[in-house]
């Protein structure tokens, strides 16, 4: 669509007409300007001749032109969508060596802790459009897969890139807590969420699980809390010889955490409970529904000036030369 900013300035039309009515008429004794250096362009004795109060079509048009440009064209495109106002989240996944456990029923078959929480999770990821979601892995220590992004495409794929080991076999839960904390550091204080999942209790890494969460307290930081583990043991594991029966899942841990700075604990058994939890998180953290949009807009008053110009230019040439042909 084309509009103008500020269309009221065509009140200017006229303004060139009413000059010309209040500017007296010369007589034909009246002096003359002659200005040194420019005799033989012979402008000012052009103006002088003129004793007609009209206004010529070339002056219309260069007026007209001049007006079109301060009043600024502009072009508006296409209404664009903006990502909604939605929330920052920072997901934080085990990695630990106990995440092989075969323990979880999915589609017909058993398959170990990490292939269903990625399977649960990659939904819970692609259906967070218009939130910033970041994706922190912890083993031994914890590190930033991806940084807070609303491309949930490359969240998701990064989640389901990860690997048992990468990072060690131990469970780092203070590192992991006090690293969402810190990319959180710059941003708002509203709206800053961190899911934690583990199926472990803190191992290794260089913070505290209390010292983090000391710091997420400080900082207005909500934590859930999801600790993975089936109460039904099945199959073999290095890690855990016939499987988990629920012991080493540090529970009191989690649930302090998620009490203390406003968030909640969930227990993970299964894939249906799994999924049960992040439709709980999208009621407990709804996306904003208010959308937003814009239209682009495109400055056009250039070409209405620069044709101006160009007659101006070309005026003034052909004026020049009518002007040396008449005196050679």
């Amino acid at each position: 669509m084309f509009e103008f900013s500020w269309p009221w300035l065509f009140v200017l039309l006229p303004l060139p007409w009413l000059l010309r009515l209040l500017k007296p008429v010369p007589s034909e004794g009246s002096t003359r300007l002659r200005i040194p250096g420019f005799a033989k362009l012979n402008l000012a004795s052009q103006v002088a001749q003129q004793h007609t109060r009209g206004i010529s079509v070339f002056e219309w048009l260069v007026w007209v032109l001049l007006v079109c440009a301060i009043a600024n064209p502009t072009w508006l495109d296409e209404p664009i969508t903006l990502p909604n106002e939605g929330r920052d989240i920072m997901l934080a996944v085990d990695l630990s060596g106990s995440m092989t456990e075969q323990d979880m029923a999915y589609q017909g078959q058993y398959v170990d802790r990490l292939t269903m929480v990625k399977a649960v999770l990659s939904d819970f990821i692609e259906q967070r459009q218009g939130d910033r979601l970041g994706l922190i892995l912890f083993g031994d220590t914890a590190f930033l897969q991806t940084p807070l992004t609303r491309d949930v495409k490359t969240v998701s794929q990064m989640l389901s890139e990860a690997q048992i080991g990468l990072v060690g076999r131990a469970t780092a839960i203070g590192d992991a807590l006090g690293l969402s904390v810190k990319r959180f550091a710059s941003k708002d204080e509203s709206n800053r969420i961190v899911v934690l999942l583990t199926d472990g209790q803190n191992t290794a890494g260089n913070l505290d699980p209390e010292e983090a969460l000391l710091l997420a307290r400080e900082e207005g930081i909500k934590v859930y809390t999801i600790g993975v583990g089936s109460d039904n043991p099945r199959g073999f594991s290095l890690f855990n010889m016939g499987g988990m029966s629920g012991g080493s899942l540090d529970e009191s841990l989690l649930k302090r955490i998620a009490e203390q700075t406003g968030g909640l604990y969930f227990r993970a058994k299964d894939v249906a409970g799994l999924q049960q939890i992040y439709q709980e998180l999208d009621k407990l953290e709804p996306i904003s529904a208010d959308e937003q949009t814009f239209r682009p807009q495109s400055a056009l008053f250039y070409y209405p000036l620069l044709i101006a110009l160009a007659l101006i230019s070309l005026r003034v040439i052909f004026t020049t030369a009518k002007t040396f042909r008449q005196e050679a």
